[in-house]
């Protein structure tokens, strides 16, 4: 969507926001694009073999207003990758305003994210998840996120090397804003990120937030700046102290399993699934955080 279309119909006051969100957004996935295919280029072709795998970029356009381009890497380290850009808009049915603030005079709706998912062919190199997002009615907030997910029990501790890297990293996104939101928001990503059926979180955690309006738009901005930010720092580290690393037929078996928890989830819980699915998203890009292989006991 062009700025002119954001202009003409985004909520009062919010036209610039949307810009200078989409802006980010796309320079955010372009620098991920450059550093993931990076790590595809430089794994160990011993253990990786094959042609490095590229992202294919590819536009859609949302019926009832919007759309995106969703990005797909499907190579020898990263088994699937997602990353995908949305701008969508619209008026939320009576149902869905009514629990949106701002919404319920004017169910006028702007959303603008970006998101990604990593499943990696390797079980021994945890999957990731981010989304950063910006949502406006007549008013405007920032939500999103990033979770790490080991796929093997001996990774799935909070004291594990990986997993300390990744929470230092978004506390140092969180405390350069206010040092209270990191345990608020680590707290909020283990709440969220949990499967009540099998009293299990779904991996190491992170953080995660939403209807975040500190009062400050430009701050609010700088601090998803950071999450994004961080995540494109840390991730590729932790894939590379693990991507040199051989496994077993076993430990492949036991990725698949853990996989199913992570279909579980966005199946049953994910809000952004949901959202999605109400909204008229395009369901290739919301289900492309499901896993390529798959298996349950």
């Amino acid at each position: 969507m062009s700025v002119t279309d954001a202009e003409r119909l985004a909520p009062p006051d919010q036209a610039e926001k949307i810009a200078r969100c989409r802006t980010w957004f796309d320079t955010l996935r372009d620098r991920l694009v450059a550093a993931l295919e990076t790590l595809e280029d430089d794994a160990p072709a011993s253990l990786f073999p094959g042609e490095p795998g590229r992202f294919e970029l590819k536009p859609w356009v949302r019926e009832a207003g919007g759309g995106g381009v969703m990005g797909f890497l499907r190579g020898r380290l990263f088994e699937k990758c997602g990353l995908h850009i949305s701008e969508v808009h619209g008026r939320f049915s009576p149902e869905m305003a009514a629990t949106m603030p701002g919404a319920e005079a004017d169910p006028r709706f702007i959303a603008v994210g970006v998101s990604l998912i990593a499943h990696m062919a390797s079980p021994r190199v945890p999957a990731v998840h981010m989304n950063t997002r910006y949502l406006a009615t007549t008013e405007g907030w920032f939500g999103g996120g990033a979770d790490l997910t080991p796929l093997l029990a001996e990774q799935r501790r909070e004291d594990t090397p990986d997993a300390l890297a990744f929470h230092a990293a978004m506390k140092a996104a969180c405390d350069a804003f206010d040092p209270s939101w990191h345990a608020r928001y680590k707290a909020w990503c283990d709440e969220y990120f949990f499967l009540p059926h099998r009293n299990e979180p779904r991996g190491v955690g992170g953080i995660f937030y939403d209807r975040h309006n500190s009062g400050d738009w430009a701050r609010d901005l700088a601090f998803t700046q950071a999450v994004g930010t961080a995540l494109l720092d840390v991730y590729p580290r932790i894939v590379r102290g693990r991507f040199s690393e051989p496994w077993t037929e076993a430990e492949r078996a036991e990725q698949l399993v853990r996989r199913g928890r992570y279909v579980e989830f966005n199946l049953l819980y994910d809000k952004g699934t949901m959202f999605g699915f109400k909204t008229g998203g395009n369901m290739e890009s919301i289900l492309s955080s499901m896993p390529p292989v798959v298996t349950w006991p």
